[in-house]
């Protein structure tokens, strides 16, 4: 299994992005002590991202693909008063309906559904 680091700078942020607007779970996080960096788990069915607020980790900016079971599904399931971002669903030229969405901290999550060739 693949576990995608993806940087962050606020925790706040992060969970009202994964959480509150993507539907993820926050299953953990891991802090030295009060004040420095957290590094946090969330998930939502098979998928596990970590994200972390280290800056060795990764830098913000990443892209990673995310395969889902059914997109449009997923997609109606977010919420609509999320005022940070209102993604919709493309079909891309390779076939696949894909909906890309970006979190705060530049990070862009392409959600896609797998078709048959």
């Amino acid at each position: 299994m693949v576990i995608p680091i993806l940087r962050i700078f606020d925790l706040e942020k992060a969970k009202d992005f994964y959480v509150n607007f993507l539907g993820f779970t926050y299953d953990w996080d891991h802090q030295f002590e009060d004040g420095l960096p957290v590094y946090c788990q969330v998930s939502l069915n098979d998928i596990i991202l970590h994200l972390s607020e280290h800056h060795g980790d990764c830098s913000p900016g990443a892209a990673i693909r995310i395969q889902v079971q059914n997109v449009a599904d997923y997609h109606r399931s977010l919420p609509k008063d999320y005022r940070f971002a209102r993604p919709g669903i493309e079909q891309a030229p390779w076939g696949t309906p894909e909906m890309t969405v970006t979190d705060p901290f530049f990070n862009r999550l392409i959600f896609y559904e797998a078709v048959e060739l």
